[in-house]
């Protein structure tokens, strides 16, 4: 059981993994292209510790934290969506996307200071592609890895 277990947690974070470098790679390369702003998510790391904490946090460290959450914890939420909804690794990344993207701009921008979704401004819904794209590779990478080793869903 426990070696199962661990296995899905594999699978979970390698998924991640790739969901995260989606993400990176969209927000860095074409998100600048499309809409015109890089998505910095690292700054509303370091905004959120300043805040909360009274830590300023480097840009770098912020950014390994970011990576982190996106890579652990957000493909832990696709996988627990599917539990719940049990319609499918991609439709719960969906539904897990647009959860993340309001909490980003919905909640945590006007927390540190910033307009609600930000107006629903360029950068607003460049977010909303970053996060509902990374957290769709992510469904669709768990649905490979999962259902390829035979591991429950």
């Amino acid at each position: 059981m426990q070696a199962a277990t661990f296995t899905t947690f594999k699978m979970i974070c390698l998924a991640g993994l790739a969901g995260q470098l989606a993400f990176e790679a969209y927000a860095w390369l074409i998100s600048p292209m499309v809409f015109g702003p890089t998505l910095e998510p690292a700054n509303l790391v370091t905004a959120i510790g300043a805040k909360i904490a009274g830590i300023v946090l480097p840009y770098g460290p912020a950014f390994i934290i970011h990576f982190l959450i996106g890579a652990v914890l957000f493909a832990l939420m696709v996988y627990a969506a599917q539990l719940v909804l049990r319609r499918g690794y991609i439709l719960a990344g969906l539904a897990t996307g647009l959860v993340l993207w309001f909490v980003a701009q919905g909640i945590l921008a006007p927390f540190i200071g910033r307009s609600f979704m930000m107006d629903f401004g360029p950068y607003t819904q460049s977010s909303f592609v970053a996060h509902t794209g990374m957290t769709l590779v992510i469904g669709f990478v768990m649905s490979k890895l999962l259902q390829k080793n035979d591991v429950p869903a």
